[in-house]
Protein backbone atom coordinates (compact mmCIF):
# COMPACT_ATOMS: atom_id res chain seq x y z
CA UNK A 1 0.00 0.00 0.00
CA UNK A 2 1.38 3.39 -1.01
CA UNK A 3 1.72 5.89 1.84
CA UNK A 4 3.03 9.01 0.08
CA UNK A 5 0.41 10.16 -2.42
CA UNK A 6 2.17 13.32 -3.61
CA UNK A 7 2.70 16.92 -2.61
CA UNK A 8 0.19 19.60 -1.71
CA UNK A 9 0.47 22.35 -4.32
CA UNK A 10 -0.23 25.10 -1.79
CA UNK A 11 1.69 24.06 1.33
CA UNK A 12 4.40 21.88 -0.30
CA UNK A 13 3.72 19.29 2.41
CA UNK A 14 3.31 15.58 1.85
CA UNK A 15 -0.11 14.16 1.02
CA UNK A 16 -0.41 10.74 2.62
CA UNK A 17 -2.81 7.85 3.00
CA UNK A 18 -3.44 8.07 6.75
CA UNK A 19 -4.76 4.51 6.99
CA UNK A 20 -1.70 3.08 5.24
CA UNK A 21 0.56 5.22 7.45
CA UNK A 22 -1.16 3.90 10.57
CA UNK A 23 -0.81 0.31 9.39
CA UNK A 24 2.89 0.83 8.71
CA UNK A 25 3.37 2.40 12.15
CA UNK A 26 1.80 -0.70 13.68
CA UNK A 27 4.13 -2.94 11.64
CA UNK A 28 7.19 -1.01 12.83
CA UNK A 29 6.12 -1.30 16.45
CA UNK A 30 9.02 -0.60 18.79
CA UNK A 31 11.85 -1.53 16.40
CA UNK A 32 14.97 0.43 17.33
CA UNK A 33 17.29 0.24 14.31
CA UNK A 34 18.10 3.49 12.52
CA UNK A 35 15.98 2.79 9.46
CA UNK A 36 12.92 1.86 11.55
CA UNK A 37 13.31 4.88 13.85
CA UNK A 38 13.65 7.22 10.87
CA UNK A 39 10.64 5.76 9.11
CA UNK A 40 8.60 5.86 12.31
CA UNK A 41 9.53 9.52 12.90
CA UNK A 42 8.49 10.42 9.36
CA UNK A 43 5.19 8.54 9.69
CA UNK A 44 4.45 10.20 13.01
CA UNK A 45 5.21 13.59 11.46
CA UNK A 46 2.91 13.15 8.46
CA UNK A 47 0.11 11.81 10.67
CA UNK A 48 0.31 14.87 12.91
CA UNK A 49 1.79 13.20 16.00
CA UNK A 50 4.48 15.84 16.23
CA UNK A 51 5.66 15.55 19.85
CA UNK A 52 6.21 11.82 19.47
CA UNK A 53 7.77 12.39 16.04
CA UNK A 54 10.30 14.78 17.57
CA UNK A 55 11.18 12.26 20.29
CA UNK A 56 11.67 9.45 17.77
CA UNK A 57 13.61 11.68 15.33
CA UNK A 58 15.91 12.71 18.19
CA UNK A 59 16.44 9.04 19.04
CA UNK A 60 17.39 8.41 15.40
CA UNK A 61 19.92 11.27 15.51
CA UNK A 62 21.46 9.91 18.72
CA UNK A 63 21.64 6.38 17.32
CA UNK A 64 23.24 7.60 14.08
CA UNK A 65 25.72 9.69 16.04
CA UNK A 66 26.82 6.70 18.13
CA UNK A 67 26.68 3.91 15.56
CA UNK A 68 27.17 5.46 12.15
CA UNK A 69 29.53 7.70 10.33
CA UNK A 70 29.17 11.36 9.49
CA UNK A 71 27.31 10.64 6.28
CA UNK A 72 24.80 8.36 8.04
CA UNK A 73 24.03 11.17 10.49
CA UNK A 74 22.85 13.72 7.91
CA UNK A 75 19.50 12.16 6.96
CA UNK A 76 18.30 11.71 10.57
CA UNK A 77 19.31 15.32 11.26
CA UNK A 78 17.35 16.47 8.22
CA UNK A 79 14.36 14.39 9.29
CA UNK A 80 14.44 16.00 12.73
CA UNK A 81 14.36 19.45 11.12
CA UNK A 82 11.23 18.47 9.21
CA UNK A 83 9.51 17.81 12.52
CA UNK A 84 10.78 21.15 13.85
CA UNK A 85 9.29 22.78 10.74
CA UNK A 86 5.90 21.19 11.36
CA UNK A 87 6.09 22.42 14.96
CA UNK A 88 6.66 25.97 13.66
CA UNK A 89 10.21 26.11 14.99
CA UNK A 90 11.56 27.57 11.75
CA UNK A 91 14.72 29.25 13.06
CA UNK A 92 15.98 26.02 14.62
CA UNK A 93 15.18 24.05 11.49
CA UNK A 94 16.85 26.57 9.16
CA UNK A 95 19.97 26.70 11.34
CA UNK A 96 20.32 22.91 11.44
CA UNK A 97 19.60 22.52 7.72
CA UNK A 98 22.24 25.14 6.92
CA UNK A 99 24.75 23.11 8.95
CA UNK A 100 23.67 19.93 7.13
CA UNK A 101 24.02 21.56 3.70
CA UNK A 102 27.42 23.01 4.61
CA UNK A 103 28.61 19.64 5.94
CA UNK A 104 27.45 17.85 2.79
CA UNK A 105 29.09 20.48 0.57
CA UNK A 106 32.36 20.24 2.51
CA UNK A 107 32.37 16.44 2.24
CA UNK A 108 31.42 16.58 -1.47
CA UNK A 109 28.09 14.78 -1.04
CA UNK A 110 25.98 16.68 -3.60
CA UNK A 111 22.92 14.44 -3.29
CA UNK A 112 22.75 14.98 0.48
CA UNK A 113 23.41 18.68 -0.01
CA UNK A 114 20.45 18.83 -2.39
CA UNK A 115 18.22 17.10 0.18
CA UNK A 116 19.24 19.60 2.86
CA UNK A 117 18.65 22.54 0.52
CA UNK A 118 15.27 21.18 -0.61
CA UNK A 119 14.12 20.86 2.99
CA UNK A 120 15.54 24.23 3.99
CA UNK A 121 13.59 25.68 1.08
CA UNK A 122 10.41 24.08 2.43
CA UNK A 123 11.03 25.59 5.87
CA UNK A 124 11.71 29.01 4.34
CA UNK A 125 8.53 28.65 2.28
CA UNK A 126 6.52 27.88 5.43
CA UNK A 127 8.09 30.93 7.07
CA UNK A 128 7.00 33.12 4.14
CA UNK A 129 10.57 33.71 2.91
CA UNK A 130 9.69 32.91 -0.70
CA UNK A 131 12.73 34.39 -2.47
CA UNK A 132 15.16 32.49 -0.24
CA UNK A 133 13.07 29.32 -0.60
CA UNK A 134 13.14 29.64 -4.39
CA UNK A 135 16.94 29.96 -4.36
CA UNK A 136 17.23 26.75 -2.31
CA UNK A 137 14.81 24.84 -4.55
CA UNK A 138 16.73 25.91 -7.66
CA UNK A 139 20.05 24.94 -6.08
CA UNK A 140 18.58 21.54 -5.17
CA UNK A 141 17.48 20.96 -8.79
CA UNK A 142 20.91 21.98 -10.06
CA UNK A 143 22.68 19.55 -7.71
CA UNK A 144 20.24 16.73 -8.47
CA UNK A 145 20.65 17.28 -12.21
CA UNK A 146 24.42 17.12 -11.84
CA UNK A 147 24.06 13.85 -9.93
CA UNK A 148 21.92 12.37 -12.72
CA UNK A 149 18.61 12.36 -10.84
CA UNK A 150 15.52 10.86 -12.43
CA UNK A 151 12.36 12.84 -13.21
CA UNK A 152 10.71 11.35 -10.11
CA UNK A 153 13.61 12.57 -7.96
CA UNK A 154 13.38 16.05 -9.48
CA UNK A 155 9.59 16.32 -9.23
CA UNK A 156 9.33 17.62 -5.63
CA UNK A 157 11.83 20.38 -6.37
CA UNK A 158 10.19 21.32 -9.67
CA UNK A 159 6.76 21.49 -8.02
CA UNK A 160 8.24 23.61 -5.22
CA UNK A 161 9.77 26.01 -7.76
CA UNK A 162 6.48 26.43 -9.62
CA UNK A 163 4.47 26.98 -6.43
CA UNK A 164 7.02 29.40 -4.98
CA UNK A 165 7.21 31.40 -8.21
CA UNK A 166 3.42 31.71 -8.18
CA UNK A 167 3.51 32.99 -4.58
CA UNK A 168 6.22 35.51 -5.52
CA UNK A 169 4.28 36.76 -8.55
CA UNK A 170 1.10 37.16 -6.45
CA UNK A 171 2.93 39.20 -3.82
CA UNK A 172 4.64 41.46 -6.38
Amino acid sequence: MKILLGWDAVTLREKVDLRAAGERLAELGDMRNLQALSERAWLLKVTGQLDEALDVASQAVRLARFTGNRRDLLLPRILRTQVLQYLGRYDEAIYELTLCADDARTQNWPTLESVALQHRGRVLFDAGEYAAALADFKAAVFLRNQAGASEAELEPSLIAIAVTESFLSESA
